[in-house]
């Protein structure tokens, strides 16, 4: 049994996270379907404790008082994460990563490194832009402001392969949804090829997880079959981790 002032509370902080962090109370209106005094009545109790802020052009913002609870947070689901990552890297050989979405910036997690001694790292914690890297492409997938975020943050080139232009950012995300899972063919860094796939929570998208190695390493795996491997780990992930059960 559901309490609906808390849901529909959770509804308007999902909503700001969806805008980027931040969203006027008629683009939280359009997103969540509340009526204007509803939300204006849980936006004040959200307010006086710290998880939403005002801005002085008077949208609303995330506020500091998730700062603690989602660095708690996000440090169980990684350690969560673990044993899931190291069953990765034992069916690719390479170094496995998780990264969340916060706001508009790609965050690693979690990672367990290969044990090879050529391999690579994603410092955890590290923030990036998500157009030039696998778990940001499948994060971006599942969302329809994809284009606003793009709108906000641009298209920096990181490399030569780097993909700059909208449209094909775009597409690009059609083709991740369509084959269930993203690449990285040195987009963020040359000689550095990744595979990511999808976490769902059930209803949507909430991280992604990935395989990465030097070029050649990863291009002589058979790319549908590793993609199907990684997508049953992290689907079985989700289920623990997300599902209904925990």
């Amino acid at each position: 049994m559901s309490v609906q002032s808390v849901d529909r509370a959770l509804d308007i902080l999902e909503a700001l996270a969806d805008q980027g962090g931040e969203a006027g109370l008629s683009e939280i209106a359009a997103r969540t379907g509340l009526p204007y005094g509803t939300i204006h009545r849980l936006l004040q109790t959200l307010l006086n404790r710290g998880y939403v802020r005002q801005e002085s052009d008077r949208r609303y913002a995330l506020g500091g008082s998730l700062v603690r609870v989602g660095g708690v947070a996000e440090g169980m689901v990684g350690g969560w994460a673990e044993p899931y990552l190291t069953k990765m890297v034992e069916l690719s050989g390479e170094t496995a990563n998780m990264a969340v979405l916060e706001g508009d910036f790609v965050v690693y997690v979690a990672q367990v490194p290969s044990p090879r001694r050529l391999r690579m790292f994603a410092e955890v914690g590290r923030r990036v832009l998500p157009h030039s890297t696998a778990v940001g492409k499948v994060l971006l997938a599942d969302r329809a402001d994809a284009a606003a975020v793009f709108g906000r943050t641009g298209l920096p080139r990181r490399t030569e392969h780097t993909i700059t232009s909208v449209e094909r950012m775009l597409a690009e995300l059609a083709a991740v949804r369509e084959c269930g899972y993203a690449m990285d063919l040195g987009e963020e860094e040359l000689g550095v090829h990744c595979l990511a796939v999808p976490v769902s929570d059930g209803d949507r998208v909430v991280a992604g997880m990935s395989v990465s190695g030097p070029a050649e390493r990863i291009d002589a795996l058979d790319r549908d079959e590793l993609a199907r491997g990684l997508r049953k780990i992290a689907d079985d992930f989700g289920a623990e981790a997300f599902g209904s059960g925990r």
